[in-house]
């Protein structure tokens, strides 16, 4: 019988350390040619989206999907993961917080890659849903003495630097602009639901390194194309859904900022059949879309991890 997997198991059975790992395993396996990821696809509703992402990860015995509704009233998430050898249903898993560390999860991968090993000051574009896990995976994988936060909504901003502090034990302050935020920082993490680009090329040092997270639309951007130019390394986590989806990348390309050639995916610098960065003085970019590689691998992790710890609930789906 599958096991029903709640938010709060979620919570319990997926560190961030342990998600991290699982999804740069995961990541690699792809590029090895050990594990399939297929895009994201949409459907129309009447007033929003449906959306589904699946993947296969053989090694862990495990596929699924994922999908997930986007209209007014909000979103609602839902992940279905299969036994990869017997096909046998073995977990359904609500899943908005599976796919809230998932994404820091791979913004930790391409943080441990790509940026500077002294990298120390991280400005956190946005104070919303993806904020929590995108700073704690940065944190994770560098050794931060000063986060600035900058968000639409100061009060937002405020709160969230408090809580972070007293969470984290940094010193986590809200700026007044994203300018002010961005300036002299030695990462970014963009992460906003933002149509217009938000992080101006003017503003990026020699050696930043950028984890552009919010946008996975083809119209929609936080980065000017000055930013993606002035990139010398650009990376994703699957470019078979970056060329579909990724906003930052398409309009940058539309205004002769960028080549596809030129991008390369995390996968791929992980088993060094591309490179990483090569310099201290590199501009690096990691554009993430978010995908069922990622997710898969997460879910798998957490269904064994329920399973040990009698955690969850049977469904005898007979039943049902």
């Amino acid at each position: 019988m599958p096991l029903l997997i709640r938010e709060r198991e979620v919570s319990r059975f997926l560190p961030m350390r342990d998600a991290i790992a699982a999804v740069e395993a995961a990541l690699r396996e792809h590029a090895e040619g050990r594990a399939f990821c297929v895009p994201r696809t949409r459907a129309r509703l009447p007033s929003g989206l449906l959306h589904t992402l699946s993947a296969s990860l053989p090694s862990q015995d495990a596929c699924g999907l994922k999908a997930y509704t986007s209209t007014p009233s909000g979103a609602r998430f839902v992940m279905l993961l299969f036994s990869a050898s017997e096909g046998t249903l073995q977990a359904i898993l609500e899943a908005e917080r599976l796919g809230q560390i998932r994404t820091g999860a791979a913004t930790g991968v391409a943080s441990r890659l790509l940026a500077r090993g002294d990298a120390k000051v991280l400005a956190l574009l946005g104070s919303g849903f993806q904020a929590e896990a995108q700073l704690e995976a940065c944190s994770l994988m560098r050794n931060l003495s000063e986060v600035r936060v900058w968000s639409r909504r100061p009060e937002s901003a405020k709160q969230f630097c408090e809580r972070m502090s007293a969470r984290l034990g940094l010193s986590i302050n809200a700026a007044l602009t994203s300018e002010e935020a961005c300036r002299g920082a030695d990462l970014i993490v963009t992460a906003t639901s933002s149509r217009e680009p938000l992080l101006e090329g003017a503003w990026l040092d020699p050696g930043v390194h950028i984890n552009a997270v919010g946008s996975n639309h083809a119209r929609r951007r936080e980065l000017d194309a000055e930013a993606v130019r002035k990139c010398d390394l650009v990376s994703t986590d699957l470019l078979e859904q970056a060329r579909l989806e990724s906003g930052d990348l398409l309009e940058a390309e539309k205004e002769g900022a960028f080549e596809w050639q030129n991008a390369s995916e995390l996968g791929s610098i992980l088993v060094g059949r591309s490179p990483g960065r090569t310099s201290d003085e590199q501009r690096t970019l990691f554009k993430s879309n978010g995908i069922a590689l990622e997710d898969v691998a997460v879910a798998a992790l957490v269904y064994r991890r329920a399973l040990d710890g009698r955690a969850g609930e049977h469904i005898d789906m007979s039943k049902v």
